[in-house]
């Protein structure tokens, strides 16, 4: 049986620095990956204990607690009311990511947009289909070929830029003259800092941009980064009934189901919007502590990254993203090469927040005494 042509993981490559980071006197500081290191919220995992007698299946198409949850949420983000029918939890966004051109019925002789810059799993997404991935500018889709299925990340990993109202519009503009599906993977939406973005991080699904119609149009987001719930896998898909009733049907065949607990749970977070600000004030001041440090030692932030969980940082003489990535290492911080993200982001590097205060800190200190390293 012959083997999928899928890229190495590439995070594989990164060990050689990681392992030079960890001989750090003082320790690593893993800033590598988007993973949460908070508490999950006490409310929210009471909610998993209170559902934990879960002797039955669950839902694929998810309980009605969860689903008008998340009718509630976009309502809270200005999203066109789609109703019971287009809404479920899905187990985490990754794995919608990954699914969803297959689930929608694409293969071989088919095309799938991806953002030149962007999280991995947009193009692993659409060779599981069998069809073929091709890297576009999101800012100009006059430039862009015929497609299928266009994938929008917005705001956008690595790079934290975020597409404007009238971007989004061009985008669902272009796929409704040609019949394609867009899905707009918004899981950082909730953490928006600077500009506009600060104050609202605009939706494929807003009714200025979609006129109230979502035929043709998802949403995915995750609950990992605004509730600390990476380890319970919850997310969610939000779009044209039409379409989550495709991908629905084709759920129930594989067994894709978020545990009942874990529904439960989501069902709490969705709707409870203090701890999200909490948390979205922790990852603020880490932010600010970083900003601090890699403008002393002569980094940049690129100008368009205004949300998100991550720095994308590059320097005005040094245009390899391994070798920031050896300097870095060097100080005991693992940073993640623009490499992983598409021929587009070489020569930057992207820089997590998600540590703890004292670890980035500790980074914030190591990169200022070393402003020369990068000098």
């Amino acid at each position: 049986m012959a083997s999928l042509a899928l890229p190495e993981f590439p995070w594989n490559a990164l060990a050689p620095a990681k392992e030079r980071a960890a001989s750090h006197p003082e320790g690593i500081c893993d800033l590598s990956v988007g993973t949460p290191v908070d508490p999950t919220p006490d409310f929210i995992r009471d909610a998993l204990g209170e559902a934990s007698d879960a002797h039955a299946y669950p839902q694929v198409i998810g309980t009605l607690e969860v689903r008008e949850a998340i009718l509630e949420w976009g309502r809270g983000r200005r999203m066109v009311d789609v109703g019971l029918a287009g809404v479920i939890p899905t187990i985490g966004s990754k794995e919608a990511v990954a699914w969803i051109p297959l689930l929608l019925g694409l293969g071989p002789g088919d095309a799938v947009l991806v953002p030149e810059v962007a999280y991995p799993t947009y193009d692993i997404g659409a060779r599981l289909a069998g069809a073929t991935p091709i890297p576009v500018d999101p800012r100009d889709p006059a430039s862009w070929p015929d497609a299928r299925l266009v994938f929008v990340n917005s705001p956008g990993n690595p790079d934290g830029s975020v597409l404007t109202l009238e971007q989004l519009r061009a985008i669902r503009e272009w796929a409704r003259a040609r019949g394609a599906i867009v899905v707009s993977d918004e899981c950082y939406a909730a953490l928006g800092w600077e500009g506009p973005a600060a104050d609202e991080v605009p939706s494929l699904l807003d009714a200025r941009v979609c006129d109230s119609d979502p035929s043709g149009l998802i949403v995915l987001y995750s609950l990992s980064k605004q509730s600390n719930l990476a380890g319970y896998r919850a997310a969610l898909a939000y779009g044209d009934p039409a379409l989550i009733a495709q991908i629905v049907e084709a759920r129930k065949h594989a067994g894709l189901m978020v545990p009942a607990p874990v529904q439960h749970a989501m069902a709490l977070a969705l709707v409870d919007g203090a701890h999200v600000a909490e948390q979205k004030e922790r990852y603020r001041r880490r932010r600010e502590r970083l900003l601090a440090a890699i403008e002393a030692a002569g980094l940049r932030n690129d100008g368009n990254s205004v949300a998100g969980l991550y720095l994308w940082l590059s320097h005005p003489r040094i245009s390899d993203s391994w070798e920031l990535v050896d300097a870095f290492a060097g100080l005991g911080i693992l940073v993640a090469p623009g490499d992983f993200y598409g021929e587009a982001a070489k020569g930057r590097v992207r820089m997590a927040l998600t540590a703890t205060d004292e670890r980035i800190a500790s980074a914030a200190e190591r990169i200022e005494a070393a402003g020369p390293l990068f000098g």
